[in-house]
């Protein structure tokens, strides 16, 4: 299972990410579109949601995780951002009670969708959430970064509170990068040992805009992420920005 038990650890596996500056970056394009209603797709435990409620906007998260959603009401109560609706539904059939302003998916989201199909069927679906000239923001680790940074490589970790290891397997012809996952987390003078696998695939900026283009989105931007650069052949994290057509 992907997200069970290790969503009780992502956050603090996840310390060397400048979330504060990320929702910044985020923040750029949407008072750019003025948007005020936004979704969080995939929205994991919640950071972003939160960061973005705090800075004004209406936002709804939803992820398909129910206990990374439990973190994320959890996160949500602390924060003391109670106007959050956060819903479990799966973003390859998102469905929404009105259409919104801007769409954001963060960290890997659309990676986790593992095959053409269901890229397609969310970037349908997003749409459909989506005004017209709706702003549609999503970002990927890259095919370079999931085929010679991750893939085929071990990483660790080893804190007071927990340890883990992190094995990657890239499949050149599938393209899929499978991530096997097994942590140790001290409870008490003891440590517990969970596992979990993820599979991610490294889908190309060419397949992406052409998907987005079959889903009716226009105005189609792929930026090396966290500037407003053209994504490059060394880019790790690539953000998407496309506009729905009227």
């Amino acid at each position: 299972m992907q997200y069970g038990r290790f969503a009780q650890y992502y956050d603090a596996m996840m310390h060397d990410v400048d979330r504060e500056a990320w929702a910044d970056y985020l923040d750029s394009f949407l008072k750019e579109a003025e948007a005020h209603d936004v979704m969080d797709c995939a929205c994991g435990t919640g950071a972003m949601t939160i960061a973005l409620y705090q800075k004004g906007y209406h936002v709804i998260g939803n992820d398909a995780s129910p206990d990374m959603l439990m973190e994320a009401r959890t996160n949500a109560f602390k924060a003391g951002s109670k106007g959050i609706i956060f819903i479990c539904e799966d973003m390859r059939k998102l469905v929404i009670h009105k259409p919104i302003d801007a769409l954001i998916s963060v960290c890997d989201g659309v990676n986790y969708l593992t095959s053409l199909e269901d890229v397609q069927s969310f970037f349908t679906h997003a749409a459909a959430c989506l005004k017209p000239n709706g702003l549609f923001l999503f970002d990927i680790s890259s095919s370079y970064k999931l085929r010679s940074i991750l893939g085929n490589n071990t990483f660790t970790e080893e804190t007071d509170s927990y340890a883990y290891i992190w094995k990657n397997a890239y499949d050149q012809r599938s393209r899929l990068c499978e991530m096997d996952l097994t942590c140790f987390v001290r409870e008490g003078e003891h440590y517990t040992r969970f596992a979990e696998k993820h599979i991610q695939r490294a889908h190309s900026v060419a397949e992406l805009t052409n998907l987005l283009e079959d889903a009716g989105f226009t105005d189609i931007h792929a930026l090396h992420a966290f500037s407003r650069e053209p994504a490059h052949g060394n880019s790790e994290r690539i953000q998407f920005v496309a506009r729905k057509g009227q």
